[in-house]
Formats: C-alpha cells, structure tokens, sequence
C-alpha cells in the first residue's frame, strides 16, 4: 500500500502588531479528519518521546513553543530530521512511518492532531516488526 510522504505544511499566518495568529482547518490545511488532540510539554532535557509507527493513523505534529526535533527513520534505517521551531508550521507524518522526537528546548509545547481515536492495536512499537510489515505492504 503507498501512503503519502511526510510533509512540512505551513499554515496561515496573520501579522498584527498586536500579535500574530494563526489557525488550521480540515480539509484546507489539515489532509485529515481531526479526531484527537494531545500534547506533549514538561520533556526533561535529554529524553526522547515516540518511537513508533501507527498503522492506519495520519498525524500532524506542531511546536506551540519552544522547539524540537522530529526523526523520521526510514526502513532501511536512514533518517530524516525536521526542525520544528515555528508555530505555523506543522510536520504530516502518514501512516507507517517511525518516528520519534528529540532535543527539546525548555519550556516547548508539542500539539499532536492524530486522525484517530487512541488504540493501542494501532501502535508498532518494534522497529523489526515496522520494517517486516513496511515491506509486505
């Protein structure tokens, strides 16, 4: 099965100088149907969050504040880094692509809008495995 390729996205950005706002709307900005919204913050320095690979969720990853990296690591065990450091911008991570992030800066607030409602059943959590199922489909 093909998936679609992470993409950066960036949202609209509306300058005021009484401050700068920006919003997101499915399906003009978001390419999914936003059934949950998490968070993360508080990441002491050093640790790393995620890991994994959802089957069948779409995901768009944004820092509210502060910054942080994304690591998209491929099947073949290559990488890709995205710097995530501007809140109009956000990260679409498609199904079947392990991920994980790191290097978080003090004070940084990650907002997660997945397509679907949490099940644990959808989480790859063993990269072996990830790569075993990448290539069967």
């Amino acid at each position: 099965m093909n998936y679609p390729k992470v993409e950066l996205l960036k949202f609209p950005k509306i300058l005021d100088p009484r401050g700068n706002l920006t919003f997101l709307q499915a399906p003009n900005q978001i390419p999914f149907e936003i059934n949950r919204v998490f968070w993360t913050y508080d990441v002491p320095g050093g640790e790393i969050r995620g890991g994994h690979a959802y089957k069948l969720q779409h995901e768009v990853i944004i820092a509210l504040s502060g910054s942080f990296d994304v690591i998209i690591t491929l099947p073949d065990g290559s990488f890709e880094k995205y710097s995530l450091n501007r809140s109009f911008f956000g990260l679409y991570i498609p199904p079947m692509t392990w991920r994980h992030m790191e290097n978080f800066s003090t004070n940084s607030h990650g907002l997660h809008l997945s397509s679907a409602l949490f099940d644990s059943n959808d989480y790859i959590r063993d990269f072996e495995e990830f790569k075993h199922l990448h290539y069967e489909n």
